[in-house]
């Protein structure tokens, strides 16, 4: 197992690092401390996870977090940062981040995290969401990368995954982890859902 660790602080990096390592005997760490460095090791193409924070140099918060899911649209991304507030939070799964957690955690529940992650589950501490007012589907649409719209209208002509993967020139399981960005977006339990959504905010 590769897992990238992209922090600006090398004190928090090799933290997160000794965490990781944790998983299982065979996991490899490679680091990076900004944007660009992370962008490289993503370029690789062999990493099964990346562990990011949102204000390392070049990261301008979403927008890199957008540039990373753009350059390695497969890669599950989760989001380490000591910015705990829910509206941060709902973006960043908007922008296509498979988990968030706090840096104030404890390493058990990283690891516990990271482990529900690589099951394929989405994780965010629930008390950090409890109370906070849902982003509007057509407000979170907007931070959808060009390629999830195009997998967005597919799907509004009832394409299945298959068909989807030959149209844009992607696997069927680069398909799956964009639709699964829009469900999160629009807030939508199903492709249905997505569907009813995207049309009522204007996109078919």
């Amino acid at each position: 197992m590769n897992v990238l660790i992209a922090d600006d602080h090398p004190l928090v990096r090799d933290a997160l690092a000794r965490t990781v390592q944790q998983l299982s005997a065979d996991v490899q760490v490679r680091q990076a401390g900004d944007l660009e460095g992370l962008l490289r090791l993503a370029a690789q193409g062999d990493a099964d996870l990346a562990l990011v924070d949102l204000n390392m140099p070049g990261m301008d918060g979403l927008a890199g977090l957008r540039r990373l899911r753009e350059a390695a649209p497969t890669l599950p991304v989760v989001v380490a940062s000591g910015q705990e507030d829910a509206t941060t939070i709902r973006a960043v799964l908007a922008a296509g981040a498979v988990g968030f957690i706090p840096k104030s955690e404890r390493s058990e529940v990283l690891l516990n995290a990271l482990r529900l992650v690589q099951s394929g589950a989405v994780y965010v501490p629930a008390r950090l969401l409890q109370g906070a007012p849902a982003a509007s589907p057509a407000a979170a649409s907007s931070e959808l990368t060009p390629r999830q719209r195009d997998v967005l209208r597919c799907l509004c002509r009832g394409e299945p995954n298959k068909v989807i993967a030959r149209e844009l020139a992607l696997t069927e399981g680069t398909v799956k982890i964009h639709i699964a960005a829009i469900l999160r977006a629009l807030q939508a339990r199903n492709r249905t859902e997505a569907v009813v959504r995207a049309r009522e905010i204007g996109i078919e």
